[in-house]
């Protein structure tokens, strides 16, 4: 990989015109009470949650289920739909589903809301199609769709609309890094103008998409209220930000936008959902917070194929002692030995889980891919059912589950525990969250950590059962 535009994180973020210092976020909860509106938060994978606590998950979007949401007081809540998974069809579909449903709801309850489409902050999704669904479904004109992938807590920034990963001390700009290569959302450009161009085949120019650049932004909430009341016909903006009080000018002046009357559609990572949400961030999760609540074994299930995953897994199988299982993949997708390869792991991990031992399962790490991008979602889609399969025979034997990989945490939460809804009660590193699962799921009372593949440091899967097993 060529470092060409690679750039020293400590030389740039120096450069950087200073930023404010007070937090808004008073000002933010202030008139997201006082407008009243539901921030209702559509979750392509379960990784949206990484930035806040003491907020619900849903599983399911029938109209009863989202009336409750809705008539609960709260300011926001998470829905998870694991579009990333799904075919661009089915993908579709759930959203108009979602949405339809929603706009009942909310009839029926008379209470507003405002959507926030949440996506990967290494801009992997199905975008354009979710935004250009919603909108279709709502029949609102949007002044704007906001674009704001920065995340913090995985070194994801935008510095002048290019997106950058940061390694390390180097920022590496995103179309430069293993994600920018997925095998269904793959992309070339990391200026995020460039990349809307890209990702609508052209139908929207470059030149056309207005930016937020933080030169800007670090001048205050007044010229970016400026900016974003310009804004009309469903332009896309794209928005700088490195900082948490970066992201709490523009929830701010959007909020003040949105009170004079105009209509956004939010397509961001979790960082900028937790804010405009009005969500404060709290210091991580100790033992003593985390409280498990049932006797048993500890379970790692680890199904992302990113060099992250695998680096950290790396490190768990050579520095620690914990129980390992290897699920070979080709026998997964043979059909006459997914059976036994599925019982073969059951049988062996039973053995730890009821001596009350921590076992991981891993999928072996040679990708296999299609043809294309739907033949390679195909296989993904049954490598992880076979791990539902492998977890929900296991489920009864756990105190706590951890699932690394999106789609691997979504289909255990959904399919494996049947997790209807669920409590996030913060985080247990950086960008990692912990659900208390309720006692209407398959594992009634289960810690449940939803550990997204493309964060944290090469210890963090130790890390993580460490302060588990306390």
């Amino acid at each position: 990989m060529s470092n060409r535009f690679h750039k020293k994180q400590s030389e740039v973020f120096g450069s950087l015109p200073l930023e404010q210092i007070q937090s808004l976020m008073p000002a933010i909860q202030r008139m997201i009470a006082d407008i009243g509106d539901k921030i209702v938060v559509l979750d392509d994978d379960p990784t949206g949650t990484q930035t806040v606590h003491d907020v619900t998950v849903l599983t399911s979007w029938v109209p009863q289920t989202l009336i409750q949401a809705l008539e609960d007081p709260s300011p926001a809540v998470f829905i998870l739909t694991n579009t990333r998974s799904l075919t661009p069809e089915n993908a579709a579909a759930l959203n108009r589903d979602l949405v339809n449903n929603l706009q009942k709801a909310s009839k029926q309850v008379e209470r507003g809301f405002v959507l926030i489409s949440r996506s990967d902050s290494t801009l992997r999704g199905y975008f354009p199609l979710e935004t250009d669904t919603i909108t279709e479904t709502l029949r609102v004109d949007f002044d704007a769709v906001l674009i704001i992938p920065a995340f913090m807590a995985g070194g994801r920034y935008t510095i002048n609309s290019v997106h950058y990963v940061a390694e390390g001390d180097e920022l590496v700009p995103a179309a430069e890094t293993d994600f920018a290569r997925d095998a269904a959302f793959g992309y070339q450009a990391s200026n995020l103008r460039d990349w809307v161009a890209e990702k609508t085949s052209g139908k929207v120019m470059a030149r056309d998409v207005i930016s937020i650049v933080l030169d800007e932004i670090r001048q205050g909430v007044d010229l970016i209220e400026d900016k974003l009341m310009s804004l009309d016909s469903h332009r896309y903006c794209v928005i700088d930000a490195v900082t948490e009080r970066d992201l709490e000018i523009v929830a701010l002046a959007a909020l003040k936008a949105e009170a004079q009357g105009k209509r956004f559609l939010y397509r961001t990572a979790a960082s900028f959902a937790a804010i405009r949400a009005g969500i404060r961030l709290r210091p991580l999760l100790t033992s003593d917070e985390i409280r498990l609540r049932r006797k048993g074994g500890g379970l790692v299930v680890v199904g992302s194929y990113v060099p992250k995953s695998s680096s950290q897994l790396d490190y768990l199988l050579s520095h620690t002692t914990i129980h390992r299982i290897e699920v070979n993949v080709e026998q997964l997708l043979n059909d006459a030995a997914q059976s036994n390869e599925i019982e073969r792991v059951v049988t062996q991990a039973r053995l730890f889980l009821e001596q009350e031992q921590t076992v991981v399962i891993y999928t072996s790490r040679q990708l296999i891919t299609g043809a294309d991008a739907q033949s390679s979602l195909s296989i993904g889609n049954r490598v992880s059912a076979s791990l539902v399969a492998i977890t929900m025979q296991l489920r009864d034997a756990a105190r706590f589950i951890v699932a690394k990989g999106g789609i691997t945490s979504s289909d255990i939460a959904t399919k494996a525990l049947q997790v209807r809804r669920a409590k996030v009660i913060g985080q247990i590193i950086p960008g990692v969250p912990v659900w208390q699962l309720d006692e209407l799921s398959a594992a009634p009372h289960l810690t449940y950590v939803v550990f997204p593949g493309n964060v944290g440091r090469i210890e963090a899967i130790a890390d993580v059962v460490q302060k588990l097993e306390g």
